[in-house]
């Protein structure tokens, strides 16, 4: 199933990065997680990982501290 559809309005989710997609209502789904709500102080970025010789991009969800600005 290539395109993911949201559980919640039905809508068809857009993809931020390979393994991570987004829906206007506020759900999205990580390929490692699944189906999540976001909140406010999520920040979604991506990590490098050595695998052999190559160096992959894999997406992770980062969460902002109050005395961070």
């Amino acid at each position: 199933m290539a395109d993911r559809v949201c559980p919640e309005c039905g809508r068809k989710m857009k993809q931020q990065f390979i393994g991570l997609k987004h829906c206007k209502c506020g759900m999205s789904w990580l390929k490692s997680e699944g189906y999540f709500q976001r909140t406010p102080d999520m920040i979604f970025c991506l990590k490098r990982v050595k695998v052999g010789k190559k160096t992959k991009q894999i997406p992770v969800i980062k969460y902002r501290n109050d005395t961070e600005n």
